[in-house]
């Protein structure tokens, strides 16, 4: 009698857990059919009560009735997402698993029902078929190879496109490329790469740190030299073989009035910008004695025997051909022939000697230029450039951070043109006065929010024309009192003369932007051969999901860009466009559906359903709403920051593509207290002057994971001559995402907030992704060939060079990112092959 009730109360108290489970899934999908969702839910809520109650009872129909859950589960997870094991994981998993322990002795042998237990067994079985037969193939992977050579790409290769032995810009050249031609590693030997030095900066976040602080640099190799700046704008000079200090500079950035740096949005220095007179002096045939004689002036540091007469009259002449004023260099200028040109969080420029550190005197006052001239007022840290500065052979073209979704009453996104000798403003392009590009006099100010540059600009200084990557006239979601200026010129590509700053052409990406889709990425110009010749391209990553290639003389697209039809539906006010451009060159992924909605468990599935018809969503574009729309791709974008990589030779493109989905629901004026809103680009955004302010942040489960099913993050290859993604892989794991730490993570693919590096030696890298991974990959196929464990979060941009030992080398920076979540550091790292 005894035994037979001790076996009574472990079938009791299982019971009680399906029952408990099943009321769950049967309240939830209630709700869920409520919406219009789907009705298994709570079917199966109410057969899973029902097997706890004869589980409890010890009824050996619970065997059975449980088996046929579990066998309706697998045929209903295979009709919405077929044999996607990511997919059928939070369908299938812990049904079956429940099935399994339903077998065992404990459970199943109280129930004594023999042909129960074959119905389960077999439909356990069965869910462990379907999970072997889904690990046959993967439908987020597309398989494919480019071409190894383009036999139809005859003329030489734009040396303007590539890097080589050195990385003396920040996507290797003007060009944007992120392509280097080194060949020593391959995909034989990349397996072999080895960390050879590593360095801490010193600079980490503290306590005070901004909420997104950031080490995102990617570092110059030029002049014998590595350069790098920090997130507190401190500037570096490496040794390149060995990563030793030569030199450091410390610009003590200000806190603006502010009491610490903890209020302000930003916090990142992507990178320096490097010119060298002697270069510019050695290309230049139209002097070339004279240039020969400049040439043998800056290298002779201690040569002060200039002959006033010769440098005026050249530079005269140089003047008149580039549009600037004629000056005298003094012995100032020929001491720094060599500079580094250091943007700083408290929005000063600083032209620092590239052999030394020291501030180059001659260069505005005392080496640096004030860039809150003529800005206005903003509040601390509102106004800085997060991007290198671009260099040409007489300036230095740069625009500007400007924080988003704060106020209607920002900061210019103004461009401007310094004088690379003097720091003279030579000319200023504001897209709110776009036709008067001569610099403003003392007391005049830009047009307030028009929309700004804060991506990498590049320029081709062949055609004399600058790229520039527009943003949006803050707010991004609400855009009812934007000016015609600002819906001709933002969230599109604009091209400009290079010594006047006057529009050439312009060409919008996104119309009426109100999802926070600026173009975010460094512009990639490359000598493209198509059907009608070799074609002078620019191709412009974006967040949306589009690549849009056009002809950069001309603006023209050479890959077709449709009109598509956008959703419309406004909140009242504003108003949204009725189509928008899509290249058919893109990574777009397809529109969401409930049956996309992911879990780790059936329970915050059913979570992710309720919230998806909870929202609005009518597809790409659906405008924001008072009850929240979903906005797919997210405004960090399909791509971002990070851009892409482009093998000229090859006509090939390397990128990664992230895939998150967030939500955007404006919230009334009235309805914000004061004193609310968050310092960060995610939660209450308060849109001071508009009527509304907006909840931003990503589609998340309530365990905190994406809700749409992964692929989160991908790398893809991708044939540019033939506008077609070749291949298309998942990227990175769950390692450094899950509550604890585990040295293996999932292979679900994540997001990455970093640029790629593709070379000639036909391998590409990568380390933005949530895991803390540098990786390289095979270009031609995608196949990953080689993992590095970093110390922090790679979000930057890895480099190559050669050192003087004759060896490759490949450099990241890994110093974290402080709202992607990853692990903060101040680490700088260099890998080669063993020697």
């Amino acid at each position: 009698m005894e035994d037979r009730k001790r076996a009574k109360w472990p079938a009791i108290l299982l019971g009680l857990m399906l029952i408990i489970a099943g009321l769950a899934l049967a309240i939830g999908g209630g709700k869920l059919l409520s919406l219009g969702g789907s009705a298994y839910y709570l079917i199966a809520g109410i057969a899973i009560v029902t097997s706890g109650v004869l589980l409890a009872l010890r009824k050996g129909a619970a065997l059975w009735l449980y088996a046929l859950v579990l066998f309706a589960t697998l045929g209903w997870a295979l009709w919405e997402v077929g044999l996607d094991w990511w997919q059928l994981v939070p369908r299938v998993a812990i049904p079956c698993l429940i099935g399994i322990v339903l077998l065992l002795p404990w459970w199943r042998k109280p129930l004594d029902s023999r042909g129960g237990s074959m119905a389960l067994g077999l439909a356990v079985i069965a869910s462990i078929g379907v999970a072997l037969a889904s690990q046959l193939d993967d439908p987020a992977t597309v398989e494919g190879t480019l071409d190894t050579q383009r036999s139809d790409h005859q003329e030489a290769v734009n040396p303007a496109q590539v890097a080589g032995d050195d990385w003396p810009a920040y996507g290797g050249t003007n060009a944007g490329t992120h392509y280097s031609s080194l060949d020593q590693i391959t995909p034989d030997n990349i397996g072999e790469l080895e960390e050879v030095w590593r360095i801490q900066t010193g600079d980490e976040a503290g306590p005070n740190a901004p909420p997104e602080i950031t080490n995102q640099n990617t570092p110059l190799k030029v002049n014998d030299s590595l350069y790098i700046c920090t997130s507190h704008s401190r500037a570096m000079s490496l040794d390149p073989e060995t990563g030793e200090t030569n030199w450091s500079f410390d610009p003590e950035i200000s806190t603006m009035g502010a009491e610490d740096f903890s209020g302000w949005a930003h916090m990142t220095c992507r990178g320096l910008a490097y010119y060298d007179a002697g270069s510019y002096a050695e290309s230049d045939n139209a002097n070339t004695a004279g240039n020969g004689r400049v040439l043998e002036l800056f290298n002779n540091r201690d040569d002060f025997a200039i002959d006033p007469a010769f440098l005026l009259t050249w530079t005269a002449g140089r003047a008149t051909a580039n549009n600037i004023a004629p000056r005298m260099p003094s012995a100032a200028d020929v001491m720094c022939p060599r500079r580094l040109y250091l943007p700083t969080a408290d929005a000063r420029l600083i032209a620092l000697n590239a052999d030394t550190g020291e501030r180059c005197e001659a260069f505005g006052d005392d080496g640096e230029v004030d860039l809150t001239r003529n800005i206005g007022d903003f509040d601390p840290g509102g106004y800085y450039s997060t991007s290198p500065p671009t260099v040409t052979e007489n300036l230095i073209i740069l625009g500007g951070h400007v924080t988003d979704n704060s106020s209607t009453d920002e900061p210019s996104g103004v461009i401007r043109a310094f004088d690379v000798h003097t720091g003279e403003l030579v000319w200023n392009w504001d897209s709110g006065n776009p036709h008067h590009t001569e610099p403003l006099d003392a007391g005049e100010t830009y047009t307030r929010n028009s929309p700004n540059v804060w991506a990498p600009i590049s320029v081709d200084e062949d055609l004399g024309m600058v790229y520039l990557p527009m943003g949006n006239a803050t707010p991004d979601q609400y855009g009812a009192n934007r000016s015609a200026n600002d819906e001709t010129y933002s969230a599109g590509l604009v091209a400009l003369d290079l010594k006047l700053g006057q529009v050439e052409w312009v060409y919008q990406f996104v119309h009426h932007d109100l999802w926070d889709m600026d173009t975010p990425a460094q512009p990639v110009l490359i000598d493209l051969a198509t059907e009608n010749g070799t074609q002078p391209a620019v191709v412009q990553p974006t967040k949306q999901g589009s690549l849009y290639v056009l002809n950069r003389e001309t603006g023209e697209p050479i890959v077709p860009i449709e009109e598509v039809p956008a959703p419309l539906g406004a909140v009242e006010g504003d108003w949204t466009a009725e189509t928008q451009p899509r290249s058919e060159l893109n990574l777009l992924p397809e529109p969401l559906t409930e049956s996309d909605m992911w879990g780790a468990t059936p329970f915050d599935q059913m979570m992710c359903r309720i919230q998806f018809n909870s929202l609005r969503y009518k597809g790409q574009y659906t405008p924001p709403s008072l009850e929240g729309s979903i906005v797919y791709p997210g405004n960090v974008g399909v791509m971002n920051w990070g851009g892409v990589a482009v093998d000229p030779e090859r006509q090939a493109l390397f990128t990664g593509a992230k895939y998150l989905a967030f939500v955007s629901t404006l919230v009334p004026r009235e309805e914000v207290e004061e004193g609310q809103g968050s310092a960060s680009e995610q939660g209450l955004q308060v849109n001071a002057g508009a009527p509304y302010a907006v909840k931003l942040g990503p589609l998340l489960s309530v365990l905190g994971l994406p809700c749409q099913a992964p692929s989160w993050g991908d790398v893809a290859g991708i044939d540019l001559q033939e506008a077609e993604v070749v291949w298309k892989h998942r990227n990175g794991t769950t390692r450094d995402s899950m509550p604890f730490d585990l040295p293996i993570g999932f292979e679900v693919g994540v997001p990455a907030l970093g640029g790629p590096l593709t070379t000639g030696g036909g391998v590409s890298f990568l380390s933005g992704t949530l895991d803390q991974y540098l990786r390289g990959y095979d270009i031609t196929t995608g196949e990953e060939l080689f993992k590095a464990r970093l110390p922090a979060g790679g979000q930057a941009t890895p480099m190559t060079y050669t050192g003087e030992d004759g060896r490759q080398y490949v450099v990241v920076t890994a110093g974290g990112h402080g709202t992607f979540g990853t692990q903060m550091g101040d680490y700088v790292i260099g890998y080669a092959l063993p020697e």
